[in-house]
């Protein structure tokens, strides 16, 4: 069952801030709140759905496209070595916060990944992390 009160829907509400990176009328990208490294950007389809198997099909893929553009952003505005896409189902799986979103986690060498949803990062360097990828977006480079 879905919960309208978790953080994302509040986030979508505009009753939490977010450092946001790209949105359109079905979906939303900002940076996570936790991240595992610089970079560490999600996207939400602004549809109701707890999981991967409780989303439309055609809002999946919107979302997934959306996810593919601003996963572009995100390795073009802080050159990774590499980049996890990831998406949880679940307590079992690690899933958190149960509105359906994927995880773009830049990798880099020799620089392991932080604990997942473990500590906050600053606002600032957040909302600095996300204007570096709208650039990066806008310019298309």
């Amino acid at each position: 069952m879905y919960d309208a009160n978790n953080v994302f829907a509040r986030i979508l509400r505009g009753e939490l801030p977010a450092a946001k990176v790209y949105e359109t009328d079905k979906v939303l990208a900002f940076m996570d709140a936790m991240p595992q490294s610089d970079g560490h950007t999600l996207v939400i389809p602004k549809a109701q759905a707890r999981n991967f198997f409780d989303v439309d099909p055609d809002t999946l893929a919107e979302l997934i496209k959306a996810t593919q553009i601003v996963a572009r952003g995100v390795k073009r505005a802080f050159n990774p070595d590499g980049i996890r896409i990831a998406q949880f189902n679940d307590p079992a799986a690690g899933q958190t916060v149960f509105h359906l979103h994927f995880h773009i986690i830049p990798c880099y060498e020799n620089q392991a990944l932080r604990a997942h949803s473990r500590e906050m990062a600053d606002p600032a360097v957040l909302k600095a992390h996300a204007e570096r990828i709208k650039a990066a977006l806008e310019s298309g480079a």
